[in-house]
C-alpha cells in the first residue's frame, strides 16, 4: 500500500486550507519567535533558567573538556558492555570529581567495535557516583561523536530547528575532547532531557519524562508507537522502564489515559499538547528521519506528560537526511526519491496505521491544515529568511580548524567539506521539494509521486552517501591501524 488513504483523500480536499493556514501561522509564528528571542535561547514559557545553560550551551564557542581516566584503555576494550566508570571531568578549566562516564549508543555503539574503532558516543553523568553532584543543576549529558555523520552538524542543526520552530529541544554545542591531557577529539555536547532538562522547559512543578524505546525490533513494542494496549501500565514496559524521573502509579495512569483517549483520535487536545506536536512532526518531517517514530524503528523520542497531556520532543538525529534508509536491508539510495520524501505520508501505510500519535492528528483536517502551516512557515523562516544560510555557515567555519585536526574523525577533513556542502545542498533542494509539494506543484504522497515522479525537484548532483557512510568507518579503521602500527614500531625501536 502506498500510503494511508485518509491522506490522499484530505490532501487533495485541504490544498486551499494549507496554503491559507501558512499565512496565518506565519504571523503567529513570527510573534511566538519574537517571545522566544525575548526569553533567551531555549528558555520557555513557565520554565526556570538554569545556570549551565550559559556554561556549557553557550554555543557561540567551541568548549574544552579534560576526561581524566585511570585506565581509558580499559574503559575502550569494555565500552560495548555500557558500564559506568568514574572520572575526572575537566569542564572549560572547572573541575568535577566522581562523575559516572560510560559510552552510549545503539548500532553506532556495536558498529564503532565491529570495525575496529575506539570513537564512542559518551555519556557524563554527574550524580551516578555522588549524590546530588551536577553540572550547575544538570544531571547528565552527552559527547556525541558524530558516527556516520561526516558533516558533524546534522544533529546541531535539526535542534536548531526544532528550537526555531518552539519546541522544547536539549541544548548542545560543540566542545574540544581530552583524555588525561591527550587530544581526542571534536564531539557534540547535549544536554540529556532529565531533570535539569525539565525544570528548564517546564518549571519546578513539571511532569513526567519518558524514553520509549524497544527491547528487541522484531517485538511488536506497541507501547513504544504510542498504541493503547489497555489500562494497565504493566502492558507498557517500554515506556515506564525508561521513565527519567519518579512516575508514581498515578502519574502512569494519567499517561495510559491519554494514549487511550489517542486511539479513538476524538477529543485530542485533551490527551495531546496539539499544537507542539504538529510543529515536533513539521521539523521531523522534513529532516527525513526514519530512525525515529515515523520509521520502523519507531522510536529516538522523549514523551512528556503533564496533567494527562503528551508532548513528543526530539532526539538523536546524526542519520537524519535520508542517511537512515542507506544502512536498511534494501536501501533506498536514489536521493532524488529520498529528499522529495512526501510531507503527507512520510512513510508507507503500513507504518502510519500504526503511529497514532501522528495518524490520528492527521485524520483530523483542522489539524492536518495547521500541520502543513508549520510546513510553510519552516521554509519562509527558517530557509528563505535565509536564517539557515547565517547559522549553517558560522556553524561551519567554527568547527572547521576542529574537525581538521580531530585525531579519532570517522573520516577525512576533504571528506567533512564535502559533507558540509553536501548537507547544505541537501537542505536548501528539501527546502524546494517541500515548498512545492505544499502548492500543489509536487505530489504530496507516496502513491502520488510514485504515479508523477518526473514532477520531483531535480537533484542529480548530489550523493548522500557524502554526508556518511560504511566506507568511511573502513577508511577510519585502517588509518587507526596505521596509526597502531606507527605506536608499535616506535616502541619496538626504544
Amino acid at each position: 500500500m502506498a500510503g494511508s488513504r485518509y491522506i490522499d483523500v484530505v490532501g487533495i480536499g485541504a490544498g486551499l486550507l494549507a496554503v491559507l493556514a501558512a499565512v496565518a501561522f506565519l504571523v503567529l509564528g513570527s510573534a511566538r519567535q519574537a517571545d522566544g528571542a525575548a526569553a533567551g535561547k531555549g528558555q520557555k514559557d513557565g520554565g526556570i533558567f538554569q545556570a549551565y545553560e550559559t556554561r556549557l550551551f553557550d554555543d557561540s564557542r567551541v568548549h574544552h573538556i579534560d576526561i581524566q581516566i585511570g585506565d581509558w584503555e580499559a574503559f575502550l576494550e569494555n565500552a560495548q558492555e555500557e558500564q559506568y566508570t568514574a572520572c575526572t571531568a575537566v569542564v572549560d578549566g572547572e573541575e568535577f570529581r566522581q562523575v559516572g562516564l560510560r559510552a552510549k549508543g545503539n548500532n553506532s555503539l556495536h558498529l564503532t567495535g565491529d570495525y575496529g574503532l575506539r570513537r564512542y558516543s559518551l555519556k557524563l553523568e554527574f550524580d551516578h557516583f555522588l549524590e546530588g553532584g551536577s553540572y550547575h543543576g544538570l544531571d547528565k549529558f552527552s559527547l556525541d561523536a558524530s558516527f556516520q555523520d561526516n558533516s558533524y552538524m546534522k544533529t546541531w542543526l535539526t535542534y536548531d530547528m526544532m528550537e526555531y520552530m518552539g519546541v522544547p529541544s536539549p541544548l548542545c554545542s560543540f566542545v574540544w575532547v581530552q583524555v588525561n591531557g591527550a587530544d581526542w577529539g571534536l564531539f557534540l555536547a547535549v544536554e540529556e532531557p532529565e531533570e535539569g532538562f525539565a525544570r528548564r522547559n517546564f518549571g519546578m512543578n513539571h511532569g513526567q519524562l519518558y524514553k520509549p524505546d524497544y527491547r528487541s525490533l522484531n517485538a511488536e513494542n506497541a507501547d513504544v508507537a504510542l498504541r493503547y494496549i489497555g489500562r494497565n501500565p504493566e502492558s507498557y514496559p517500554n515506556i515506564f522502564e525508561n521513565a527519567k524521573l519518579h512516575p508514581s502509579e498515578a502519574d502512569k495512569r494519567r499517561l495510559v489515559r491519554a494514549l487511550e483517549i489517542l486511539s479513538t483520535g476524538e477529543s485530542l487536545e485533551t490527551a495531546v499538547d496539539v499544537d507542539e506536536v504538529l510543529r515536533y512532526f513539521a521539523v521531523q518531517v522534513f529532516v527525513m528521519n526514519w530512525d525515529s517514530y515515523l520509521g520502523h524503528t519507531g522510536h529516538n523520542y522523549f514523551l512528556y506528560e503533564e496533567d494527562g497531556i503528551l508532548h513528543m520532543l526530539p532526539w538523536d538525529y546524526n542519520l537524519a537526511f535520508g542517511t537512515y534508509a542507506l544502512g536498511m536491508p534494501n536501501p533506498i539510495k536514489d536521493a532524488e526519491v529520498l529528499i522529495n520524501a512526501p510531507i503527507n505520508t512520510p512513510a508507507e501505510g503500513s507504518v502510519m496505521l500504526k503511529r497514532p500519535l501522528y495518524h490520528n492528528l492527521m485524520k483530523n483536517q483542522a489539524y492536518f491544515s495547521r500541520y502543513h502551516g508549520y510546513l510553510g512557515q519552516l521554509i519562509s523562516g527558517y530557509f528563505e529568511s535565509r536564517k539557515f544560510d547565517a547559522a549553517f555557515w558560522e556553524t561551519a567555519r567554527l568547527i572547521s580548524p576542529y574537525v581538521e585536526k580531530d585525531p579519532t574523525a570517522f573520516c577525512s577533513y576533504e571528506d567533512h567539506q564535502l559533507a558540509v556542502r553536501t548537507l547544505e545542498q541537501v537542505c536548501l533542494l528539501r527546502a524546494e521539494s517541500v515548498r512545492r509539494q505544499l502548492a500543489g506543484d509536487i505530489p504530496a504522497t507516496i502513491r502520488g509521486q510514485q504515479e508523477e515522479p518526473g514532477r520531483r525537484v531535480k537533484v542529480s548532483e548530489v550523493r548522500l552517501e557524502d554526508l556518511g557512510d560504511f566506507d568511511d568507518l573502513r577508511w577510519a579503521a585502517q588509518r587507526q591501524r596505521g596509526k597502531e602500527g606507527i605506536r608499535a614500531n616506535g616502541d619496538s625501536q626504544m
